[in-house]
């Protein structure tokens, strides 16, 4: 019996890092493939990343991983070790994702609308797959997760409210225009991440948070 546990224990664990991988490997797509090429930010952390490539020319990733930083040294402390450890493995997929996508894909891929409407799908999807399987993207996600889990809101209602405050600050230095395309990424993905979070099948699978 006990052999059997750990076997469907190590399962468990297996498949837990394909589909955090999975996520982590959407978002990034998302965000270099579809959003980053119309310096359009999916959220608060890549605000500051498109920002910080704006005016001093830092790569995308190198700046995720240091805003990642300290939340995941909140994280630690608000969420535990666990959910702060995948969270670590997540944003390296996530970062190493953006710096392959940037090299590969330098110019905008579509019209704006098309490429908002896409990057929104991959990546509330992504995002959705890891906060079911107790992961975070990193970024204001961290707090996103540390809010619900504080009030018993969901999660994704808290990321819209807190990334359309950052997105608000990055559209006013880069363009007015990008709050618009920017907000409807965020009204789309955020309902998608929380449905992918929530939804059931028939057979079910474990969510983690």
């Amino acid at each position: 019996m006990k052999d059997r546990n750990d076997e469907s224990e190590r399962i468990f664990v297996l498949q837990r890092i394909v589909w955090l991988t999975v996520g982590a490997f959407l978002q990034g797509l998302a965000m270099a493939g579809f959003l980053f090429p119309h310096a359009i930010p999916s959220g608060g952390a890549a605000g500051i990343a498109i920002l910080n490539d704006y005016f001093f020319h830092v790569p995308l990733g190198l700046t995720l991983w240091t805003i990642n930083f300290g939340l995941l040294l909140l994280a630690i402390n608000k969420l535990g070790k666990l959910t702060a450890l995948w969270t670590i493995y997540c944003v390296a997929v996530t970062s190493v994702t953006v710096d392959w996508m940037t090299a590969l894909v330098p110019q905008p891929l579509n019209m704006t609308i098309i490429d908002v409407i896409y990057g929104a799908i991959i990546f509330g999807t992504g995002v959705g797959i890891l906060f079911r399987f107790g992961a975070s993207s990193g970024g204001m996600d961290i707090l996103a997760l540390i809010l619900a889990k504080w009030s018993g809101k969901r999660p994704g209602t808290i990321l819209f409210l807190i990334n359309s405050f950052v997105l608000l600050v990055t559209s006013v230095t880069i363009g007015i225009e990008i709050i618009l395309f920017a907000l409807l990424c965020q009204w789309i993905s955020t309902r998608i991440i929380d449905f992918v979070r929530t939804v059931r099948f028939q057979k079910k699978t474990k969510r983690y948070m």
